[in-house]
């Protein structure tokens, strides 16, 4: 069983962000006589420390709600809010900040490395933030299982190895908000029993919060609100 690490043991940052608020958010591709959505054209906050379940049918915008919220994507009316910062207002400079210090995302896609080796792809991640220890991550991918992948390829490993490579990417960074858009699609329930203890231990150390987005699958996690995209 994945110990709960104390919260006094986080890695280094400034501030914090308390907030992720979304005010009439409404993707362009959103048709008029698209179902009722409690995110959509809804008034939504999300707040540090608590966990959220998004449930979505394919091709609703799950992973386009992941896009907005780290400003990959601008495809939408409407306002999304860090704390008090509308993200259309920010700068590169301070998205960097955003993305190295408050938000981290695990991605559908992933967006690994295919030729750097699964070691290489967290180390990298790990370089910018400075938030573990080698030692740290390596207990890490142990725990999951992978200690005879690590200096493989990430593109010669399975979707299932590459997934549990990505989020241990996503925990190797100081973050406020955790966005995981289907983190554990090619997991059995064994995987998804050990990794989602490795990122419950993380959440509680950084005092964080989750946005999970699921095609329907809740997954072991404490949720606040249980939301329907």
């Amino acid at each position: 069983m994945t110990k709960l690490l104390p919260k006094a043991e986080v890695c280094n940052r400034g501030s914090v962000m308390n907030s992720i608020r979304l005010s009439g958010v409404t993707p362009r591709f959103l048709s008029d006589n698209n179902a009722t959505s409690d995110i959509w054209r809804q008034e939504v906050a999300f707040r540090k420390g608590d966990n959220y379940l998004v449930a979505a049918h394919s091709g609703s915008g799950k992973s386009s709600l992941v896009a907005y919220i780290c400003g990959e994507r601008t495809d939408y009316s409407g306002d999304i809010l860090l704390d008090d910062h509308r993200v259309e207002t920010l700068k590169p400079r301070r998205w960097n900040r955003v993305r190295q210090q408050h938000i981290s995302c695990i991605f559908q896609g992933l967006r690994l490395f295919a030729d750097l080796s699964a070691w290489e792809n967290i180390v990298l991640k790990n370089n910018l933030t400075n938030c573990k220890s080698n030692g740290e991550i390596m207990q890490m991918i142990e725990t999951a299982g992978l200690s005879a992948k690590k200096d493989e390829k990430a593109g010669k490993l399975s979707f299932g190895q590459q997934q549990r490579i990505a989020i241990i990417r996503a925990l190797c960074q100081p973050f406020d908000f955790l966005l995981a858009d289907e983190p554990f699609s090619h997991l059995d329930d064994a995987n998804i029993s050990v990794m989602s203890r490795m990122m419950t231990s993380e959440l509680h150390r950084q005092g964080a919060g989750m946005i999970l987005c699921s095609l329907g699958a809740s997954y072991p996690f404490a949720y606040r609100q249980h939301l329907k995209l």
